[in-house]
C-alpha cells in the first residue's frame, strides 16, 4: 500500500514498468502501475477519463445533475467485454456504450467513428472515451490508432488503448506497427499474462496523466499519512485497492531470465507458427480463414464440399468437443457474423511446431469422424 510498508516491491515495480516502457518504445511520459489484470486496467482508464471530463465528478457524483449531459463511450463492437463492465461500473449506464462497426478485417472503423460522435455531440451528449483495440479478443485484429487518434485529439476525448493480448508484438520490430499512434493516447494496457510467460495476474496499466487518476481516487487518513509521501510513490493512490501483492517480482524475473532478445525470438517463433497453421488452413479445400491472422491468433472453420451451410455450426462445434477432448491441445472458439469459428491462439512458452501441427492432425481427424458419424 505505502511505500513505508513495502520499499523494495514499490521501487522494484517502477523498474520493471521502465524496462516493460522501453521495450514497448513508450516514451517515458507513460507512467505505470500493475492491476491483476485487464479488467482493472480497462476499469481505472475509463475511471481517469470521467475525472477529466466531468467537473467535480469525485464529489458529485453522476446522479441528480440536471446541468450535466448524458455521458457517451465508444469502442468497436469486438472490443473486450471488460469495457462494457466499466461504464456499468462506473454509473455511466450500459446505454453510454456506443459500439462502433469494423470493416472486412475486425477493425473499428474511423469514419463511422467520427460520424457518431459528431452525431451525439449534435444531439447534446458528452463524449467521454474512445477505447481503441490492438489485438480484438475474437481475431486478435489491430484498429488503426493513428487515425483514431487524431479524431480524439480533434473532439478533446479521452483515448485509451486495449493491448491486453497484442501489445507485447510491438517489441517485434516487423510488428512494431501496431502501435502506430499508440504515443498519442491517454493510456494503456498490456498484460504480460497473456503473452509475455507471466503467471496470472499481471496486467501493466501505463497513462500519460497519472495525477488524473490520482486526483479520482487518492485518500490520506490519518493511519496512512507518511512524511515522505511526496518524494515516493505510494500505489495506492493509483487504484481502488490499498493492499497490493507483489505483482512485479515475477515479471521482473522473465525479463531478466530471457532478455529483450530472448523475449523478442519468442514472440517472433509463435507469430510465425500462426503463419504456418495459416499456410495449412487455406491449402485444404476441407477449411476457410474467417479473418486475417495479424499476429498469433487463427480463425477458421471447417467448410468440407457437400455439407449444407445451415449445418457447419453444428459441424465445427462437434469438431471442437472432439478435439478438446482429447487432452491434447485446448482451442477455443467465437462467433464472426454469425459463424462459428475456431480459434488458434500461440502463446505458450513451450509451444513448438509439432504441436501445432498435432493441433493440426487432431482438426482434420475430428472432421472425419464427424462426418462419418453423419
Amino acid at each position: 500500500m505505502l511505500w513505508r510498508t513495502s520499499p523494495a516491491a514499490t521501487e522494484l515495480e517502477e523498474v520493471t514498468l521502465g524496462w516493460l516502457r522501453r521495450l514497448l518504445g513508450l516514451p517515458d511520459t507513460f507512467e505505470g502501475v500493475i492491476f491483476d489484470g485487464g479488467s482493472a486496467s480497462n476499469l481505472h482508464a475509463l475511471m481517469a477519463a470521467r475525472e477529466a471530463a466531468v467537473p467535480q465528478v469525485r464529489a458529485r457524483g453522476l446522479a441528480h445533475r440536471a446541468e450535466l449531459p448524458p455521458l457517451r463511450v465508444y469502442c468497436s463492437d469486438q472490443a473486450h467485454s471488460s469495457i462494457d463492465k466499466a461504464v456499468i461500473v462506473l454509473g455511466l449506464g450500459h446505454q453510454a456504450l456506443r459500439k462502433i462497426p469494423v470493416d472486412d478485417e475486425y477493425r473499428l472503423r474511423p469514419d463511422l467513428l467520427r460520424s457518431a460522435m459528431a452525431e451525439d455531440c449534435a444531439a447534446g451528449f458528452l463524449p467521454v472515451a474512445v477505447v481503441a483495440t490492438v489485438g480484438t479478443a475474437g481475431t486478435g485484429s489491430v484498429d488503426p490508432v493513428d487515425v483514431i487518434a487524431e479524431i480524439c485529439r480533434t473532439m478533446g476525448v479521452w483515448l485509451h488503448v486495449d493491448a491486453s493480448y497484442a501489445g507485447v508484438a510491438a517489441m517485434v520490430s516487423e510488428h512494431a506497427w501496431i502501435f502506430a499512434g499508440v504515443r498519442e493516447a491517454d493510456s494503456l494496457v498490456v498484460n504480460p499474462h497473456k503473452w509475455l510467460f507471466t503467471p496470472l495476474d499481471a496486467s501493466a496499466f501505463y497513462t500519460r496523466h497519472m495525477e488524473v487518476l490520482r486526483r479520482a481516487l487518492a485518500l490520506s487518513p490519518e493511519y496512512l499519512e507518511a512524511p515522505e509521501a511526496d518524494s515516493v510513490r505510494n500505489f495506492m493512490d493509483s487504484g481502488i485497492a490499498l493492499g497490493r501483492r507483489f505483482r512485479a517480482l515475477k515479471l521482473w524475473m522473465v525479463l531478466r531470465y530471457f532478455g529483450a532478445q530472448g523475449i523478442r525470438a519468442r514472440l517472433a517463433e509463435h507469430m510465425r507458427l500462426a503463419q504456418l497453421f495459416t499456410a495449412w488452413v487455406d491449402a485444404d479445400p476441407d477449411f476457410e480463414r474467417l479473418a486475417p491472422t495479424t499476429l498469433s491468433v487463427v480463425c477458421f472453420r471447417a467448410a468440407p464440399a457437400g455439407v449444407p451451410p445451415g449445418r457447419l455450426n453444428e459441424l465445427n462445434a462437434t469438431i471442437l468437443n472432439r478435439v478438446n477432448a482429447s487432452g491434447d491441445v485446448f482451442l477455443s472458439h467465437t462467433r464472426l457474423r454469425g459463424r462459428f469459428t475456431l480459434r488458434l491462439a500461440v502463446g505458450q512458452i513451450r509451444t513448438t511446431e509439432r504441436y501445432v501441427a498435432r493441433a493440426w492432425e487432431l482438426l482434420r481427424d475430428g472432421l472425419a469422424d464427424a462426418q462419418l458419424d453423419g
